[in-house]
């Protein structure tokens, strides 16, 4: 334990850190700051990124009534960021560690991860701490963990078959985990300490299998000389352009060339590759510009030539952890024999697809291309080059759309609901009789309605679901919810709904659901009319559409 780290109380939080406390925006945050006199002023930080004491923004937002009381799990985590300030990684391993042997000294954080623990098990403690790790604004430890997007991605390409997996940069482990066959040997390599013991930490508990993971610099010290792995995943490094290429001229692991100075990915690529058994695969994460840079060609050039690659997979915008630029996967095969190289490479565009999506490539989104054909003075391996779309019929998709155009309008008017003057104050505070609220904690925890993710439904006759989620959707209860991650839910508990008779929560639950329907129209109106004007103008400016006479 450090320390020299400071009690929870006394922990400094910035505003992002108000807002998921309180379950609001951070623009909510900045309102009560400019609204409220008596906000807690800034104890350190800057003008532009101040730091708050949490001991006495806690005591505002209670004096205040805004936001519900903290979960388990938020308790533990400002616990750890009070005990932790330089290292979550290490705070998260720490944590867990002593939930497992029991072999620390009583701390803070222990016991919230005790009481978290509790209710669930040390192996739901760790999966929320890193999931929380992943989605936190304080990014410095969390360079080493691929987004749970990326993951994924990598996950679908790379498959779960293979027995014996090896990551050299693997970070506290996401990748490394995520691929291979239950119980496949599972070895990496790690420069972060903090991150390594993570891995190995993750891999006992959420696999149930051991992955050994040994600390350093992969590029400048190998340290698993010799060793072959069926499957090879790696999303690369990229902070520093210096990957030590004076004091690696002669590594034997640049088969298909030396790597240029400022091409550190490539240098990540052979590595991946030098450590690939016969027969198996290396899938690598490589940026967009590494498939055409004038530095990497004789590299790409080699490698296809000798038929090593057979995939690259270009995947939306929004994967990486580091930036926001889409990127590649790069898949190598390392052949059995002479007779088994690649006779062409499979380029799949999927930069245009939802990175939340099912990730699936359709007929006219992978094209397999000859080797000879690539092997010209660019050897640019971007798919969008090699994957022609198919044309489109644009009579016959602007017709649909007109038509749906049509149908949605229809719908939009219907969905609206005829609404009158109220008249009443159904806000907090408000005095009309049937205005009085009650908290939908106190309901849930009554029996007469559940918390469903971030929906709410009524186990009673007394209560309408329709009504309950409309109420939950007002100006005052969006300013106390939003989701938080992790696995408890509990921000909609401090919303406050009005009481009514059952009657007349079903009209209003009937006025909801055409609210919903409205806006669900409103959004498909705005996707048609979007797909129209392009469809519409592509035509006409291709020829393939006509002005029709009046």
């Amino acid at each position: 334990m450090d320390t020299s780290a400071r009690s929870v109380d006394d922990q400094q939080v910035t505003a992002a850190d108000i807002a998921r406390l309180a379950g609001v925006t951070r623009a909510a945050v900045s309102n009560w700051r400019r609204r409220h006199d008596d906000f807690p002023a800034p104890v350190a930080g800057t003008k532009s990124s101040p730091l708050f004491a949490l001991s006495q923004v806690r005591a505002w937002l209670e004096r205040q009534d805004k936001g519900s009381a903290e979960s388990p799990e938020v308790r533990l985590w400002h616990a750890l960021r009070g005990a932790y300030p330089d290292s979550m990684v290490r705070g998260i391993c720490e944590v867990v560690e002593a939930l497992l042997r029991g072999d620390r000294e009583e701390t803070a954080a222990l016991s919230a991860a005790r009481a978290l623990a509790a209710e669930t098990s040390p192996a739901q403690v760790l999966g929320a701490l890193v999931e929380r790790l992943r989605n936190s604004p304080h990014r410095a430890d969390t360079e080493t963990s691929s987004t749970a997007r990326l993951v994924r991605a990598v996950a679908r390409v790379a498959g779960t078959e293979a027995a014996s997996v090896f990551d050299p940069a693997c970070g506290i482990g996401s990748l490394l985990l995520a691929v291979g066959a239950p119980g496949a040997h599972r070895t990496g390599q790690e420069a972060d300490a903090d991150a390594a013991r993570l891995a190995r930490l993750r891999a006992e508990v959420e696999s149930c299998a051991p992955a050994e993971v040994r600390v350093g610099d992969a590029l400048r010290a190998d340290a698993w000389p010799g060793h072959r792995a069926e499957l090879v995943v790696c999303d690369p490094p990229t902070a520093g352009a210096d990957w030590g290429r004076e004091e690696l001229l002669l590594d034997t692991r640049w088969e298909l060339g030396l790597p240029p100075r400022a091409e550190a990915e490539l240098a990540w690529l052979q590595h991946a590759y030098a450590h690939t058994a016969p027969g198996g695969r290396a899938v690598v994460v490589m940026s967009t510009s590494a498939a055409y840079r004038r530095t990497g060609r004789r590299i790409r050039a080699e490698m296809v030539r000798r038929g090593l690659l057979t995939d690259v997979v270009a995947l939306p915008a929004g994967m990486a952890s580091a930036h926001s630029q889409p990127v590649h996967l790069w898949v190598l095969r390392r052949p059995a024999d002479a007779s088994d190289a690649a006779s062409s490479v499979r380029m799949v565009d999927l930069s245009g697809a939802d990175p939340d999506g099912p990730l699936e490539a359709a007929e006219h989104q992978r094209a397999e291309v000859a080797l000879v054909d690539l092997l010209d003075d660019r050897v640019d391996l971007t798919p969008a080059r090699h994957v022609v779309p198919p044309a489109p019929d644009h009579s016959a998709e602007y017709a649909a759309v007109r038509a749906e155009l049509r149908e949605v309008l229809a719908a939009l008017g219907r969905a609206l609901p005829a609404l009158g003057e109220g008249g009443r104050d159904l806000g907090e505070g408000g005095r009309d009789l049937g205005a009085s609220q009650v908290r939908v904690g106190e309901l849930v925890d009554n029996g007469l309605a559940e918390v469903v993710g971030d929906a709410l439904r009524s186990t009673s006759d007394r209560l309408d679901s329709d009504f309950l989620n409309g109420f939950l959707r007002s100006a005052a209860n969006t300013r106390r919810s939003t989701s938080a991650s992790g696995v408890f839910r509990t921000e909609a508990r401090s919303a406050r709904v009005p009481q009514m008779e059952v009657a007349e929560q079903r009209r209003y639950g009937a006025a909801f659901r055409s609210l919903d329907e409205f806006e669900r129209q409103a959004r498909r109106l705005s996707e048609l009319a979007a797909r129209a004007a392009r469809l519409a103008r592509d035509g006409l400016t291709s020829g393939a559409l006509v002005p029709e006479e009046d």
